[in-house]
């Protein structure tokens, strides 16, 4: 009689062991491929934001480096943003420029852009004497144009009236001394024009002196072109 094994139905747990001990580099893959997946979408999120704010074209071999990725990564990751980026929902594209990438709005929304920009404001420049009362201002709010004046040690009535145009200052009432004068202080679009949350966010006044020393080690303008500068504003 010939002899028959007998062995018991697999249930699932044998069923699970088995498949793992029959293909332990097919679990080994897939065990890693949830970080493959997300080092490469991370890898997509830095190459764009790379793309993103270079001034010039960039090119994948600058982006390797960079970020110590093979090239022939970067170069699929960046194939892949170009087609992303080539559909109707976007209003920016990737291309190539001159060997490189770079971002750029598409041709066809040149004319929408244009409307947008005319009704732009001009760029917020002030003079060194401007800024230095605002910073005054800004940090010793509310106050005086006699206590605006003991600090910066000269006359700034031309000046205040300039950031009030501006509409970075605007009148806070009245001091409770003689003579009552008009206290200033800072308003929402001071915020807005320095990009800053709140005051909290202020430089720190050494801070300050020293962005006011830089400013003047590059304008380095003639001492007497500055005092008439000063005055004329004043």
């Amino acid at each position: 009689m010939q002899e028959v094994e007998l062995t018991a139905p697999l249930g699932p747990a044998d069923a699970k062991l088995g498949e793992q001990s029959a293909a332990p580099e097919q679990l080994e893959l897939a065990s890693e491929a949830p970080a493959v997946a997300s080092n490469r979408t991370a890898l997509k999120a830095v190459v764009e934001a790379i793309v993103y704010v270079a001034e010039d074209p960039v090119t994948p071999a600058q982006i390797a480096a960079a970020v110590s990725q093979p090239e022939v990564s970067v170069r699929e990751v960046l194939a892949e943003l170009v087609r992303e980026y080539a559909a109707d929902s976007h209003g920016i594209m990737i291309r190539q420029v001159a060997g490189g990438y770079q971002m750029s709005t598409k041709p066809e929304h040149h004319e929408a852009i244009r409307a947008f920009v005319k009704r732009l404001k001009p760029p917020l420049k002030l003079s060194l004497a401007a800024l230095e009362t605002l910073a005054v201002i800004a940090y010793k709010q509310p106050i005086t144009a006699p206590e605006i004046q003991a600090i910066r040690g000269v006359s700034g009535v031309g000046v205040l009236k300039t950031l009030l145009e501006r509409k970075l200052i605007t009148t806070a009432g009245r001091k409770n001394v003689l003579g009552r004068p008009i206290l200033y202080k800072t308003t929402k679009e001071f915020l807005v024009q320095f990009g800053l949350k709140d005051l909290s966010e202020l430089p720190s006044l050494k801070e300050f002196e020293e962005l006011r020393r830089l400013a003047l080690e590059g304008e380095a303008p003639p001492a007497e072109s500055a005092v008439q500068s000063e005055q004329n504003e004043a």
